[in-house]
C-alpha cells in the first residue's frame, strides 16, 4: 500500500484536533512567553530565532496526535477493538503503546474470491458463502501455508494446488 493510502486511514478529527492544537499552542507560545529584552529571554534572541520558536516548539504534539489517529483508523479497518487500541497507544508512554501496536496488530481483512465480502484474513473459508480462502487439509481441514508439502498439524500429504490468479 501506498504511503498517501495509509495516511488516508487517519481520521478527519484527528487531522482537525492536530491542527486545532498547533494553532492553540502558538497562541500560547506568543502570549505565555514574555519578550523581554533581558539577556537570556526570548526577547534578545534573534527575530528568526523567535520566529522559530513559536512555529516549531508546537509542532511537537501534532505528529503524535496523527499517529494515535492512525491506530484508530488502522486498528478499525483490520477489525480490531479500536478503541482499546487508541487508548493503550495514548497512555503508554514513550511511544511504547504505538510500537505495540504495530507488531501485535491484525493482518488486513482480504475480499472473498466468492461474494466479495470482506472476511477476517485468519478464516480459510468464507463465513458468507463458504468459498475456501486457504488452501485447507482433505484429512482435518486445517489450513494450509502455501508451499507445503504435508498437513502440519495431522501430517498428511497434501495434493499439489494450482496457484491462484
Amino acid at each position: 500500500m501506498s504511503f498517501r493510502k495509509e495516511l488516508r486511514v487517519i481520521p478527519r478529527t484527528a487531522k482537525i484536533i492536530a491542527v486545532v492544537c498547533y494553532v492553540g499552542f502558538v497562541i500560547l507560545i506568543h502570549f505565555l512567553i514574555p519578550l523581554n529584552k533581558e539577556p537570556g529571554d526570548i526577547g534578545s534572541w534573534p527575530l528568526a530565532g523567535q520566529l522559530a520558536f513559536n512555529f516549531l516548539i508546537p509542532l511537537i504534539p501534532a505528529p503524535l496526535i496523527l499517529f494515535w489517529g492512525y491506530v484508530y483508523g488502522d486498528a478499525k479497518r483490520r477489525g480490531m477493538r479500536y478503541v482499546l487500541w487508541t487508548l493503550l497507544a495514548i497512555f503508554i508512554p514513550n511511544l511504547i503503546g504505538v510500537i505495540l501496536y504495530f507488531i501485535l496488530r491484525d493482518p488486513l481483512p482480504a475480499e472473498c474470491p466468492g461474494c466479495h465480502t470482506v472476511v477476517v484474513s485468519k478464516f480459510a473459508f468464507c463465513p458468507h458463502c463458504g468459498t475456501s480462502l486457504k488452501p485447507s487439509c482433505p484429512q482435518c481441514g486445517r489450513s494450509l501455508e502455501p508451499g507445503w508439502v504435508n498437513c502440519g498439524y495431522c501430517g498428511n500429504r497434501v495434493p499439489m494446488q494450482k496457484p491462484q490468479p
